[in-house]
């Protein structure tokens, strides 16, 4: 298998061999569930989806039961699909392990929600510097966008123009991070560099 969900812990640091302390992020990985394999015959493409996580069956809804029961399974919290893009044959019920994925060294890629910031203006959503010096009327507007259109020709705003908007919470996959360390036992490993997301909040590990 080539991809586990797992839970952003946070942020820490480590040293290497050198002596030189290098920033980490701490992510509880696994172990997760087959609760599906997909086929082209039955589904029309090929994915494995995996779960991850403890929920209570009393806050989980009959049909996912019923799927969770299927796959000999508590419910779970989280539900994943990757692309089969494997060797080895996956069963039903099949649990898979931060071993099975990583090892230290590794190089892998990390996928999560990135934190929302909400409705933000073109300094902190683009990297604007603003219009300037408080001179030519310009004493109230250091963090506005200034012009955004042109004059009687085209007449109109582009698309995609880059204004003020709705930031974060979008998918953002972080790759070439490696993996420092693997604390197997309770299931934790530690990257390099940091990753998308807040604490606690879900990822996916993919090799």
């Amino acid at each position: 298998m080539s991809a586990i969900i797992g839970k952003k812990i946070g942020m820490t640091s480590t040293f290497d061999s050198e002596g030189k302390s290098i920033a980490c992020t701490l992510i509880q990985a696994g172990p997760c569930v087959v609760t599906q394999v997909k086929t082209t015959e039955i589904d029309g493409y090929e994915a494995v989806q995996l779960a991850y996580g403890e929920k209570k069956e009393k806050n989980t809804p009959n049909a996912l039961i019923g799927h969770f029961k299927k796959a000999g399974t508590t419910p779970k919290r989280k539900i994943a699909e990757f692309a089969a893009s494997f060797k080895e044959s996956l069963t039903l019920g099949q649990t898979i392990t931060l071993a099975d994925v990583v090892a230290e060294g590794d190089k892998v890629a990390v996928v999560g929600t990135s934190k929302g910031k909400g409705f933000q203006g073109v300094v902190k959503r683009h990297g604007f510097s603003g219009v300037g010096g408080q001179t030519h009327g310009q004493h109230n507007r250091q963090r506005h966008a200034g012009s955004i259109g042109a004059c009687s020709f085209p007449a109109r705003v582009f698309p995609l123009t880059r204004m003020a908007g709705r930031m974060g919470s979008d998918r953002v996959k972080v790759k070439n991070l490696k993996v420092v360390k693997i604390f197997a036992e309770q299931n934790l490993v530690l990257v390099s560099g940091s990753v998308p997301g807040a604490n606690n909040s879900f990822v996916y590990i993919e090799k």
